[in-house]
C-alpha cells in the first residue's frame, strides 16, 4: 500500500480569504474520491494549531500501488486541483511512502 502525504500554506488577503481558500481546496481534493477510481482513502483537513511549524491544509490518502499514484497524479480532475493550488499555496510539503 502506497501513502501519499500533502501539506500546503496558502495564501489569502486576510484570514477570512485564507481560510475559503482553505475550505474550497479541501472540498474539492475530498471530491476526488467520488471520480478518481485509483484512491483508496482520501482525507484533508485544516490545521487548528496555528503555530509557526504548521501548514493549513493536510492530505493524507491512500494508493494500492506505486502505479495507482501516478495515475491519481495525471488525473484530469486532480490536475484541476493541482491549477487551483497554483493560484493560493505558497508552500508544499509531500512524502509518498509504502507500508
Amino acid at each position: 500500500m502506497i501513502k501519499h502525504i500533502v501539506m500546503w500554506k496558502i495564501k489569502g488577503m486576510n484570514e477570512e480569504d485564507k481560510c475559503n481558500n482553505c475550505k474550497q481546496l479541501i472540498k474539492m481534493l475530498e471530491g476526488l474520491k467520488h471520480v478518481i477510481p485509483e484512491i483508496q482513502e482520501i482525507e484533508a483537513g485544516l490545521d487548528f494549531s496555528k503555530t509557526d511549524a504548521s501548514y493549513d491544509v493536510a492530505l493524507y490518502s491512500s494508493f494500492e500501488s506505486q502505479e495507482n499514484l501516478e495515475k491519481y497524479k495525471i488525473h484530469p480532475e486532480h490536475v484541476k486541483v493541482a491549477e487551483f493550488l497554483k493560484g493560493i499555496a505558497l508552500e508544499r510539503k509531500v512524502v509518498d511512502y509504502e507500508c
